[in-house]
């Protein structure tokens, strides 16, 4: 009987087609098969390729991998890979012929930055709320009725960072983060924090603070959208411009300092193609169907994506709930993926009297924790000396990396 021998050969071969740290402006195409008529599935699914072929532009890896048998190649595959991102993706052309649509799309492109959380950090879940997000222009949401977008966008923000799995999410939509919102969030208080973070990290129990101003909801041609039956006809046959313009700061602020340790804009444009009283707010099905709901549900995705890369290289930090000689117990549990075993390092949080309301400094114990009794929401660990003598007390801080 024959005896076969199979050997794996795996070679990689690094293609690097525009490289470097900066972000690069990029157009990339996709195509999509339209089935049944739906037209915005399939409007959905181009772009999404197309930003495949953006990231595959900037930086592609290609691996092989062949398998042999009696020096014979008996199955070879190949598989394409980037590390890239893409953000303010926005179509700017669309062809259909048939059944087949492609679209093309213009976006920055940049060098993926989540290379972090390879420590112990990386498989914790840090506790963050996202708050609601307030329109600098209010008035803008009347076309559409969608002025619920403050509350409705940021939910949705929520529900993909529960559905990505890396991150304890809790909602706090109603409440706002900043009074001055044309200068938000560099307008500071008088007691130099920039805005309330630190009382809702606190109420909450969370180490980040996520949040959003929206800056532009407005409409290309306001005169586009009248209710005559000229102004119908004329959207109908598309002699008006009817894009629709979408721009928003997202911020993310540690909930123990009140920094901000992450901000960026997001913005896309593409048709408000809505029919009358077919839209009845920001999550509606009407919304959904229209080419800028699609764009701007693909905007939200890209804020999920850098809210989760943004918190990867924080380390994981809660706080001290009680010590009690060497014993300490913590605020965060099972529910955040802490274990038995595992190693926290204790910071004093120092406030001076001179300025109490400052956000706290945070001195190094040179003391850790290590845990034996972990619950869903809480912890509890022993230290080598009496917490008393290293002056260790409720409010202090744990850090791992």
């Amino acid at each position: 009987m024959k005896r076969l021998l199979p050997l794996v050969l795996l070679g990689s071969l690094a293609l690097v087609l525009v490289s470097g740290a900066h972000a690069v402006v990029l157009e990339g195409v996709g195509h999509a098969n339209i089935h049944n008529g739906d037209l915005e599935a399939a409007r959905a699914e181009a772009r999404k390729a197309a930003i495949r072929d953006l990231s595959l532009q900037y930086e592609a890896r290609v691996s092989t991998h062949d398998t042999m048998e009696n020096g014979v190649i008996t199955e070879s595959r190949m598989d394409l890979a980037s590390s890239a991102r893409a953000r303010n993706v926005r179509i700017i052309d669309e062809y259909q012929s048939g059944n087949l649509l492609r679209v093309i799309v213009r976006g920055d492109i940049s060098e993926s930055r989540s290379q972090c959380g390879a420590g112990v950090a990386g498989r914790l879940k840090k506790r963050v709320a996202v708050t609601g997000f307030p329109m600098l222009y209010p008035d803008q949401a009347r076309v559409g009725r969608i002025d619920d977008a403050g509350e409705i966008l940021p939910q949705q923000l929520q529900q993909r960072l529960v559905a990505q799995g890396g991150l304890q999410v809790f909602g706090a939509t109603t409440s706002r983060m900043f009074t001055d919102l044309l200068n938000a969030p560099t307008v500071q208080q008088s007691d130099n924090r920039l805005s309330n973070v630190l009382e809702l990290a606190r109420e909450m129990g969370v180490q980040f603070v996520v949040t959003a101003v929206i800056r532009d909801l407005g409409v290309a041609d306001p005169s586009a959208w009248g209710t005559s039956v000229l102004d119908r006809i004329q959207r109908g046959i598309g002699l008006v411009d009817q894009r629709r313009r979408f721009a928003a700061d997202l911020i993310i602020f540690d909930g123990f300092s009140g920094a901000p340790v992450y901000r960026q804009r997001f913005a896309t444009a593409a048709d408000w193609n809505a029919g009358p009283g077919s839209s009845a707010g920001f999550g509606s099905a009407g919304f959904q169907k229209t080419a800028y709901g699609q764009s701007v549900n693909g905007v939200i995705g890209e804020m999920a994506a850098a809210v989760t890369e943004a918190l990867a290289c924080q380390p994981f930090i809660t706080r001290i709930a009680r010590v009690d000689g060497h014993g300490v117990t913590l605020e965060s549990g099972a529910t955040a993926g802490l274990r038995p075993g595992d190693e926290l390092k204790l910071y004093r949080s120092t406030r001076y009297l001179e300025a109490p309301e400052d956000s706290p400094e945070l001195q190094d114990s040179g003391v850790a924790v290590t845990l034996d009794k972990v619950q869903p929401h809480f912890s509890r660990g022993t230290i080598p000396q009496l917490g008393g003598i290293i002056n260790i007390q409720r409010d202090d801080i744990a850090i791992i990396w």
